[in-house]
């Protein structure tokens, strides 16, 4: 009905209309009256709470989404790896799920060059990432000159590690031909209790060993010291005070992490407590879930809220935490439920070395292969056979025992990565 037309309806007789205003007029000014006094409207101060009540923050009715330019982000990432997916055959996609030494494809004694044998060894191995060793550093030179040649020879490019912790894991930094830091054990910073730092550490290690050509370091330790006479880890972790600990790893990953440099938080689910070496052999731990959810969580969690790009899985046996006791870097109550379901990580997960008597000892280099993708696994390190692994993967698939997808999920995390790292270009 038109304003024209309630006007013309309303011309013989004005009076009720202004009655009617008026009165409406008066009932308004009492009901904002009677609300203003009462406090009936929702005002400021009636979200506040009665003197003495806990506080409790209102709620957020709003529904958590990416701004458009994540969003895009994302869906460009998604659609860069679907691209290069399509073109990598089963055997490829399970060597980007290997992390391994040079000498494992090339068959030479030491590497500290890459040629042509090398250019060939990838070529037949396309790995996805490479660690090296304190025997592969002769000079800067040489070391940038090794890692950017091996990196022009891969068509997808690889992870670059090393093990550079502090302390009495210095590849590099015990070197004084590589000029970079050699940082105290990482107990030493933790004694001091200054998560700067910690941080500072972090940062130089980013900057030093991203001028070399790496762009992965299998640190910090985010082990909590449990048991004092645990010589596999003793100093290198920041301390036996789980809050301390969690504070350091922390500070250390945002100190790698924001200077361009993935951290590896290790060895989940925590190896502070166990008394044997598990590079010689079983090292068995008798934590319970609720003690691990108490202490070696946190370390973990912290890092995992910082930004760490892979986490590490150890070998080590928990008794009392989980039904099937075997090594946690094999374990699907360890790696799906614990770290992946619980601590909600979504990054890559990658064993500790397979090469070491934990799971040499115990399992063949396939039935360890197997189990580990099962459990969760998006990459195996240093595979004792590497042959021998790729091809119990790739004849597990075709069986049916694993999923392709389950394949397809790993590689989509790691090509995803280096996507991020800018290693792959959009």
């Amino acid at each position: 009905m038109s304003r024209r037309f309630v006007a013309q309806r309303r011309r013989p007789g004005k009076k009720p209309l202004v009655i009617i205003s008026v009165i409406l007029v008066l009932v308004m000014a009492l009901v904002f009256s009677a609300g203003y006094f009462t406090g009936s409207f929702v005002t400021k101060k009636s979200l506040q709470q009665p003197e003495g009540a806990p506080e409790v923050a209102p709620t957020d009715t709003t529904q958590p989404s990416q701004t458009p330019t994540a969003q895009n982000a994302a869906d460009t990432t998604a659609a860069t790896v679907d691209e290069l997916m399509k073109d990598m055959s089963l055997s490829d996609m399970v060597y980007q799920m290997m992390f391994v030494t040079p000498e494992s494809i090339t068959k030479i004694g030491t590497a500290v060059a890459a040629g042509e044998t090398t250019r060939q060894a990838i070529e037949k191995y396309p790995v996805g990432g490479i660690v090296y060793f304190a025997k592969n550093f002769e000079s800067r030179d040489q070391t940038i000159q090794m890692i950017s040649n091996t990196q022009s020879y891969s068509e997808i490019p690889v992870f670059i590690s090393v093990d550079e912790e502090g302390g009495r894991v210095s590849r590099l930094g015990s070197n004084g031909a590589m000029g970079t830091t050699k940082h105290p054990p990482m107990k030493q910073i933790g004694d001091g209790g200054d998560a700067k730092k910690a941080y500072e550490v972090g940062k130089t290690l980013a900057t030093e060993l991203k001028a070399l050509g790496f762009n992965v370091d299998f640190a910090p330790d985010a082990d909590v010291l449990v048991n004092a006479g645990n010589t596999e880890i003793g100093d290198r972790s920041f301390g036996s005070d789980p809050a301390l600990v969690a504070s350091m790893v922390e500070s250390t990953v945002k100190g790698m992490q924001e200077n361009g440099l993935s951290a590896t938080l290790k060895h989940f689910p925590g190896h502070g407590s166990t008394q044997v070496d598990s590079h010689t052999g079983y090292s068995a731990s008798t934590r319970t879930l609720e003690q691990l959810r108490q202490s070696e969580f946190l370390p973990f969690k912290n890092g995992i809220d910082a930004g760490a790009d892979f986490i590490m899985v150890s070998h080590m046996t928990l008794v009392n935490a989980v039904t099937e006791k075997v090594p946690a870097s094999i374990s699907k109550e360890v790696i799906t439920d614990m770290l992946i379901d619980e601590l909600g990580y979504q990054g890559i997960i990658i064993t500790d070395s397979f090469s070491m008597g934990a799971i040499t000892q115990n399992y063949s280099a396939k039935d360890a292969a197997v189990r580990a993708i099962k459990a969760g696994v998006d990459m195996i390190l240093m595979p004792a056979d590497l042959e021998a692994t790729h091809a119990a993967i790739v004849s597990a698939v075709e069986s049916g025992d694993i999923s392709r997808g389950r394949i397809e999920q790993s590689v989509r995390k790691i090509l995803a990565l280096k996507l991020k790292k800018q290693m792959i270009q959009n």
